[in-house]
């Protein structure tokens, strides 16, 4: 396993309003976040708060190309982010307690917080279709380069994790700072993260490590799914 510690690259804060950050998504030109009452949007380049959407988001918050999904207690609901409006709502595996949420080739990814589990559900029933398990609260997810990534949160400590989609094997881990915690994780499709600060109300990136580490590590297979949870299925 390669490990390495995580090198934070910018923090955004002073969020209207905003004192707790859960999921984190990115449609390719803003960034979502997850706080509570509200899905908020800034542009990442400027960290302005561009709008935001009163709805229950009290965790994991994915992109598909066209509309938005978050964790909400014991439901994801489809959001149309033009206009706000909830389209539709599947039940979450397990019910509530969830932490992360990700796209990827059709299907949904949804952490389960203190189950140490990662789910692949099918976006239009929730039927889960496939389950793999970690070793630490699972806070964060999203698929990068055909690459599984999660975050941990658990006794003050929390990393970033590369593992394998289908037995849980940790590949990569990027250690965050002391005191820092990740609540959300998402992929801006190249070489740094989105990660969540929960009750910091902050935003930071992380670097992405290189693909030559990462891939030599662990060849992708080719049932390895290939897109983030910005692309469609």
């Amino acid at each position: 396993m390669i490990e390495s510690a995580a090198e934070i690259l910018r923090e955004y804060e002073s969020f209207p309003g905003v004192e707790h950050v859960g999921g984190v998504t990115f449609d390719g030109q803003h960034v979502w976040f997850a706080s509570g009452d509200k899905l908020n949007a800034f542009d990442p380049a400027s960290g302005k708060t561009l709008r935001s959407i009163d709805v229950a988001a009290h965790a994991g918050t994915a992109f598909d190309g066209q509309h938005l999904f978050q964790l909400a207690g014991a439901l994801i609901q489809k959001i149309d982010p033009k206009t706000g409006r909830v389209v539709a709502t599947i039940p979450a595996p397990g019910g509530s307690g969830h932490s992360g949420l990700a796209w990827a080739e059709g299907k949904l990814w949804v952490g389960q917080y203190q189950d140490r589990k990662i789910c692949q559900i099918d976006p239009q029933t929730g039927a889960v279709v496939r389950t793999i398990e970690s070793d630490r609260f699972v806070t964060g997810v999203t698929w990068v380069d055909g690459e599984l990534w999660h975050g941990t949160w658990e006794d003050g400590k929390s990393d970033l994790r590369r593992v394998d989609s289908r037995t849980g094997e940790v590949f990569e881990r990027l250690e965050m700072p002391p005191g820092v915690g990740v609540s959300g994780l998402e992929s801006d499709g190249g070489d740094q993260f989105f990660c969540g600060g929960g009750s910091s109300g902050k935003i930071r990136t992380v670097r992405r490590p290189r693909r030559g580490s990462a891939q030599a590590a662990a060849p992708r297979s080719p049932e390895t799914p290939r897109a983030s949870n910005r692309s469609g299925p």
